[in-house]
């Protein structure tokens, strides 16, 4: 009984999504049409991903380490276990910013949207579309955008979960760029909703999602990447293990 409700819960919950995404499309699709309303566009994506997660009774307790100067760009990685983590960092963060995700959400109804504009799709099996979509986050990154991408790539299998390990590239962009990274931790938006829900199912609760310290990368090379990368890791690993603020 308790698995099937938690199951529909999973349900209600995804369509939850859609309802509200159907509800602002007019909005989101107006603020889609030109880069320079792009930050309108998030504010309404915030709003989305707020009331859908809220009419499941899906809360977000988001901690930051330290004040973050939101006029910066930055470069956020956080762990990847729950689709919910992507509406906890479109609300923990606060400047106006993008998503790199897989290509197959070019295909999703409604969220198509936001890949076919403000978002970057990756085929992960293509190394050119990784270059292309790398050059892009460059480009946004340089106008002013902070990035949030899921350095695991995708969520992994593992059930409990645990972090596999990360890719290279946005550490990187991060040191080539001179951008800061925030390495964030999604602690326990899995106990609510693992994946996509759909095998598990989903319920009520409390998200809890930790801002870490700005890593700056002012004074780093290259060759500096693969510390780098081993650093977020063990920052983001630690707090995940934990599983406490």
């Amino acid at each position: 009984m308790k698995t099937m409700l938690k199951k529909l819960h999973g349900r209600y919950y995804r369509y939850s999504v859609g309802l509200f995404l159907i509800i602002f499309y007019p909005c989101l699709y107006y603020f889609s049409r030109k880069p320079e309303r792009y930050p309108i566009m998030n504010i309404f994506r915030k709003i989305c991903g707020f009331l859908s997660s809220a009419i499941s009774g899906i809360f977000y307790r988001i901690t930051y380490q330290e004040p973050i100067d939101w006029s910066r760009t930055y470069i956020i990685c956080p762990n990847h276990v729950s689709n919910i983590d992507i509406t906890a960092t479109t609300l923990g963060t606060k400047n106006n910013f993008h998503y790199i995700g897989k290509e197959e959400l070019l295909h999703k109804p409604w969220l198509g949207l936001f890949f076919r504009t403000i978002d970057i799709p990756v085929n992960r099996e293509s190394k050119m579309s990784s270059f292309r979509a790398f050059k892009k986050a460059e480009e946004n990154l340089k106008k002013g955008m902070t990035l949030i991408i899921f350095p695991e790539g995708k969520i992994p299998k593992d059930y409990p979960p645990q972090l596999n390990e990360f890719k290279n590239g946005p550490f990187r962009l991060a040191i080539e760029l001179k951008i800061p990274i925030i390495p964030v931790t999604c602690i326990n938006t899995w106990k609510l909703l693992w994946d996509t829900g759909l095998e598990r199912g989903s319920k009520p609760g409390i998200c809890d999602i930790y801002y870490h310290k700005i890593i700056e990368t002012t004074n780093m090379t290259v060759d500096d990447a693969d510390t780098l990368k081993e650093q977020v890791f063990n920052i983001i690993d630690r707090k995940f293990k934990s599983g406490k603020i």
